[in-house]
């Protein structure tokens, strides 16, 4: 970036070409009609990484970053240098798209195990070439929420679609994928499904977390707690909005012994 700008700089009298000027009147006609800068430009930097996005995936949201700070409070402490054969530790990304999350908490931990699903090949696509190019060790697979999972996980952590079919905001986003919003007449059916299916693919202490919309905290906790979590809580983003919330299986011995800043509701 400091190169382009200095070549902006030095060349700021420079008279484009008209296929240059095409180009930018062409950018600019789509940004004044509200597609999202990221699908303009094809990239978004999301916890320090920068992923590759167009319109097969969500554009990852600051907000976003609230569940991968979270996700790695709770997980157990990695393994010193000596522990080199230490088992990895099992984490699941539920509704992966660009990879944010798996990618920025592989990149954290690099000792962490992590799988990522997604119902979208389309949308796997483009998270295995962010993987590829970031050098993250990240195995991506087909799969509708926890229904083909086997395996039990320390974390599963998801980000799914958590907006009412007939929610007034969604023209505004009328440039990303639909079913990567959208779940039903409350915008809970798909965390529904999460919660309910969870506790099956949790390892005793293990935790579940889940982003959801900014008046879903209430009833997000109230399906966790029916499900037989424990430690039930929410996490606020940095505007002041219960962004998260999830809870830990029974038989676990709490936060790996740190201590979290976590606002109850």
């Amino acid at each position: 970036r400091a190169q382009v700008r200095a070549w902006l700089l030095a060349h700021d009298t420079d008279a484009l070409s008209a296929d240059a000027q095409a180009r930018f009147a062409a950018l600019v006609a789509r940004r004044s009609a509200g597609e999202p800068l990221a699908y303009l430009t094809g990239h978004r930097e999301f916890f320090g990484l920068d992923l590759q996005v167009d319109p097969r995936v969500l554009v990852p949201r600051p907000d976003t970053e609230t569940l991968v700070s979270w996700a790695l409070a709770v997980l157990p402490a990695a393994p010193g240098p000596a522990a080199d054969s230490a088992p990895r530790v099992p984490v699941l990304d539920l509704g992966t798209g660009s990879g944010a999350i798996a990618l920025a908490l592989k990149s954290q931990r690099p000792d962490l195990q992590v799988q990522a699903l997604d119902h979208s090949d389309a949308a796997l696509a483009v998270a295995r070439s962010n993987a590829r190019r970031l050098g993250l060790a990240v195995t991506f697979r087909q799969g509708n929420w926890l229904d083909s999972v086997q395996e039990r996980f320390q974390l599963i952590v998801a980000n799914p679609p958590y907006i009412a079919d007939a929610d007034p905001h969604l023209p505004a986003l009328r440039f990303e994928p639909l079913q990567a919003l959208t779940a039903g007449a409350d915008g809970l059916r798909d965390l529904r499904a999460i919660v309910a299916a969870a506790p099956a693919c949790l390892a005793p202490g293990g935790w579940l977390l889940l982003e959801h919309g900014y008046d879903q905290a209430g009833s997000v906790c109230q399906l966790l707690q029916a499900a037989g979590f424990t430690q039930v809580q929410s996490h606020f983003d940095l505007a002041g909005i219960a962004r998260c919330s999830g809870g830990q299986m029974s038989g676990g011995a709490g936060a790996s012994g740190k201590e979290i800043d976590l606002r109850l509701l």
